[in-house]
C-alpha cells in the first residue's frame, strides 16, 4: 500500500503538533512525582515550557505569512531546549531517574528533528 500523505488542513494535522501534545502529557505525568516544594518552581516551569511548544506550532500555523509561521516554530524550538535543560536539572536534583530523563530527552530530540524538518520545508523569508 503506497504511503499517501494527506494535505495539512489544520495545525492538528501536523506531526510536530501531535508529538508536542504527547510531550506535554509526558511532562505533566513525570512532574507529578516531584517534591511539593517545586510546585511553583521547576514543575511550573517545565509544564509551561511544554505547553508552549504545541501552542506556538498552532499559533504559527494560523498566521498569514510563512515568515510568521517560521518565527513561531523558532519559539517552539526555544521552548523545547528549555524543557531539555529543565529535564537535566530535574535529573541532577534526583527528581527524575536516569531512565525517565533519557526517555524524555529522546522525545525532545525527536521533536526537535521534526520541527527542524518542518522549518526546512518552508520557503525562506526574502
Amino acid at each position: 500500500m503506497p504511503n499517501i500523505k494527506m494535505p495539512v488542513r489544520s495545525y492538528r494535522d501536523l506531526v510536530a503538533w501531535q508529538k508536542a501534545m504527547e510531550l506535554v502529557v509526558t511532562v505533566y505525568t513525570c512532574t507529578q512525582t516531584f517534591p511539593k516544594v517545586e510546585t511553583y518552581g521547576l514543575i511550573s516551569q517545565m509544564r509551561r515550557a511544554a505547553v508552549s511548544v504545541p501552542s506556538n506550532i498552532a499559533e504559527g500555523h494560523a498566521r498569514i505569512s510563512t515568515g510568521e509561521f517560521r518565527q513561531f516554530l523558532g519559539h517552539a524550538l526555544g521552548s523545547l531546549v528549555e524543557i531539555e535543560t529543565q529535564i537535566l536539572i530535574g535529573e541532577r536534583l534526583s527528581y527524575l531517574d536516569a531512565e525517565k530523563s533519557t526517555g524524555l530527552l529522546a522525545r525532545t530530540s525527536e521533536l526537535g528533528k521534526i520541527l527542524n524538518g518542518l522549518l526546512r520545508s518552508l520557503p525562506s523569508r526574502r
